[in-house]
C-alpha cells in the first residue's frame, strides 16, 4: 500500500546512519541510562519508622527484660542491679559535672588515635598492596598484628613510654593500623588490572594512579577497614584505660569502669558498660553508617535515600 510504504521510507530515513555521529550518541545515551540508577527520596517518617523504631523498640524490651528479672529475682541484686540504679549512677555523675569530661575524654584519644593511624595505615596499605617483596614480607606480619589481642600491647607501652597518653595512643596503633592497611590491601587486591590499563593510558601513573584509580575502586574495601580500625581504636583504648592508671592521665571510660570496679559499684560498672557502648554506636550511626550509604549511592548499590 503507498500509504504505508511512504511511512516505512520516511521512519528508515529518520533512523540514524549506523556509525554516524547520531547513531554513537544513541549508543552513549542508552548506555548512560542504564548505567543511572533512580535514587528514591524516601519520606523522613519512613525512614525514622524504619531505622528508628527498631533499634528503639530492641532498647526498650532489653530494659524490660532485665527489669523483669531483677524484679522476679532470676538474678540476685549483687550480681545485676536495677536500671534505677543505674539510672541514679548516671544522674549524679550528671548532677556532678564529670559525666562529659569523663566521655570527652576517650573520645578525645580515640579519635585522635584513630586520625593517626588512619594516616599510617593508608600508604601502608598502598605499598603493602602494589610492592610484591613488601606484601611477601609484611602481610603475614599485618595479618598476625590484627589478630593480637590489643592487651597484651598495655605492659609493654607503659613499660616503653611510661603511665603517659602516649603508652595509649601506641597501643591505639598498634591495634588499629593493621586493619586499615590489611582492609585497603583487599581492595586494591580486587581491583581489576583493566583500570590501571586504562589510567595508564590518560596518563595516570604513579602515585597519581593509586589516588585516582587505585583509592576509588578500593573504596568499599578501604571503608570497611576504616570501620574496623575504629572498632580496634576503641577497644584498644579501653584495655588502656583499664590498666594505666595516673593522676596525669585523666578520666577515661575505661578508668571509671576500673574505678567503679574496685569500689565494688556495680550500678557504676554497668553504667561504663553502657556509655562505652553508646560512644561506640554513636561514632558508627554519625561517621560510618552516612559514609556507607554514600558510597553504595555512588555506586549504583543503593536505590533509596
Amino acid at each position: 500500500m503507498p500509504g504505508v510504504e511512504a511511512r516505512h521510507g520516511a521512519a528508515a530515513h529518520r533512523r540514524p546512519v549506523p556509525g554516524s555521529p547520531e547513531d554513537l550518541a544513541d549508543v552513549e545515551a542508552g548506555l548512560d541510562s542504564l548505567d543511572s540508577v533512580p535514587v528514591r527520596r524516601t519520606p523522613l517518617w519512613s525512614r525514622l519508622r524504619r531505622k528508628v523504631l527498631p533499634p528503639l523498640f530492641a532498647t526498650v524490651l532489653a530494659l524490660a527484660s532485665w527489669q523483669l528479672a531483677v524484679s522476679t529475682g532470676v538474678a540476685p541484686p549483687d550480681k545485676l542491679p536495677s536500671p534505677a540504679s543505674v539510672a541514679d549512677s548516671f544522674r549524679y555523675l550528671w548532677l556532678q559535672g564529670s559525666l562529659f569530661e569523663i566521655i570527652w575524654t576517650s573520645v578525645r584519644r580515640g579519635l585522635l588515635g584513630f586520625l593517626v593511624a588512619v594516616a599510617i595505615g593508608t600508604p601502608l596499605g598502598l605499598i603493602v598492596a602494589r610492592v610484591a617483596l613488601i606484601r611477601a614480607a609484611l602481610g603475614p606480619v599485618l595479618s598476625g598484628l590484627q589478630s593480637l589481642p590489643s592487651v597484651a600491647w598495655v605492659p609493654a607501652a607503659v613499660l616503653w613510654l611510661g603511665l603517659t597518653s602516649s603508652a595509649m595512643y601506641a597501643v591505639i596503633l598498634l591495634g588499629a593500623v593493621p586493619s586499615i592497611a590489611n582492609g585497603l590491601t583487599a581492595g586494591i587486591r580486587h581491583v581489576p588490572p583493566l583500570h590501571l590499563k586504562v589510567g595508564r593510558s590518560i596518563g595516570a601513573t604513579g602515585w597519581r594512579s593509586a589516588w585516582h584509580v587505585l583509592m576509588p575502586a578500593a573504596l568499599p574495601s578501604y571503608l570497611s577497614g576504616l570501620k574496623q580500625g575504629w572498632a580496634f581504636s576503641w577497644r584498644s583504648l579501653m584495655a588502656a584505660e583499664l590498666i594505666a592508671s595516673s593522676p596525669d592521665l585523666g578520666v577515661g571510660l575505661g578508668r571509671y569502669l576500673e574505678n567503679a570496679r574496685e569500689s565494688i559499684d556495680l550500678p557504676g560498672v554497668f553504667l561504663g558498660i553502657a556509655l562505652i557502648l553508646l560512644v561506640g554506636v554513636a561514632v558508627d550511626l554519625l561517621v560510618f553508617c552516612p559514609l556507607e550509604r554514600r558510597v553504595l549511592r555512588s555506586r549504583g548499590l543503593l536505590t533509596e535515600g
